[in-house]
């Protein structure tokens, strides 16, 4: 079929992108005319798609194919499209029956001990994983799944086992070096765990809370407590959560409430606010409008509208609109009395 268009199949990729497009429309059409469709054409049509990252079309090609007609590479592409695409009982099916053709492939071994204790088979996981081991005792990449599937299994002695066999085989990743820790801190094998712990908060470049906390408890609990204190107090920070994103999302609560009329969510969101932006001039005015005309709280209306003057009349170039709101609060303060209940509501 390919021949038909007068390219030999496997100088595609050198052609440039719409040439390739244009010739994979034409493999697609004649593929869906075609009732028997040749594999080789349909492997190489999904391992564009694949390699374009459009891994429902590449798997949707790939499952009809009859899995003795599959190359290595395509029964690889099938099975990792369904991982790529999150559905790991397609992938767990499909890395099944290619390990069964090829058991010696480390990432498929390694993908399917790890996908199966992520389902809470880790037994059967590392069944997969542990006789691979047999034959290859230096798969890093399977070797960690393993180390992993235990630790989700909560063998933490066996788990700790694997994670300090691969940091002898150079494994240095943050997970690999924080799982130990955590392996050993759960087994009460507190310096061990400080070790570990503190080479994981030093990769991650002090910034994973989880690490942070972690590690402060465990320096309590061997009685460093000035120690503790300070990556208890590096967790907080850490977890803070970022101000500018904070601040519009508070504001636009409050926006929403008031034009909702829940007028006492929009005065929590406001105050919440004003926590990230105490600068906000506008908030404060809100605020003492709010208590008010809609919550029938005058003392708190009353010193809402005080620090609103506070802050506005710092302003040195204050709109017209804020020179507005400073003499409606300067009237309402001369006017009103602020001890009584009874006042204009606002409709």
């Amino acid at each position: 079929m390919i021949w038909q268009l007068g390219l030999p199949l496997e100088h595609l990729e050198k052609l440039p992108k719409e040439r390739q497009d244009e010739i994979i429309e034409r493999l697609k059409h004649s593929a869906e005319q075609s009732a028997i469709v040749d594999c080789a054409v349909q492997m190489k049509l999904a391992d564009c798609y694949y390699k374009r990252a459009n891994y429902g079309k590449s798997a949707d090609l790939l499952k009809t194919i009859p899995e003795d007609s599959l190359s290595h590479e395509s029964f690889r592409q099938l099975a990792l499209s369904y991982q790529k695409q999150g559905d790991l009982d397609s992938y767990i099916y499909w890395a099944t029956q290619l390990v069964v053709r090829y058991p010696m492939d480390g990432e498929i071994v390694a993908g399917l001990t790890l996908a199966l204790a992520q389902k809470n088979q880790p037994e059967k996981g590392l069944t997969y994983g542990l006789n691979y081991s047999l034959k290859d005792r230096n798969n890093i990449l399977v070797n960690r799944a393993i180390a992993d599937a235990f630790f989700l299994k909560r063998d933490f002695t066996a788990a700790s086992i694997w994670y300090e066999q691969l940091m002898e085989q150079g494994d240095s990743t943050f997970n690999t070096i924080y799982s130990a820790g955590m392996c050993f801190a759960q087994n009460q094998d507190l310096n061990r765990a400080y070790k570990y712990l503190q080479l994981a908060i030093i990769k991650s470049g002090m910034q994973h809370f989880g690490c942070a906390y972690r590690l402060g408890i465990v320096c309590n609990d061997l009685h460093s407590y000035d120690e503790g204190l300070g990556y208890l107090d590096l967790a907080l920070e850490i977890q803070k959560p970022d101000t500018a994103v904070m601040k519009a999302i508070t504001l636009s609560q409050g926006e929403a409430y008031y034009l909702t009329k829940q007028y006492d969510k929009a005065v929590e969101a406001w105050k919440r606010h004003l926590e990230y932006n105490p600068s906000s001039i506008a908030t404060y005015y809100n605020i003492a409008s709010a208590y008010y005309y809609f919550l029938d709280d005058n003392q708190q209306s009353k010193a809402y509208l005080e620090r609103f003057l506070q802050v506005a009349r710092k302003e040195e170039n204050p709109t017209p609109q804020l020179k507005d709101m400073i003499e409606k609060s300067e009237k309402l303060l001369r006017t009103t009395n602020f001890g009584l209940k009874a006042k204009p509501k606002r409709k």
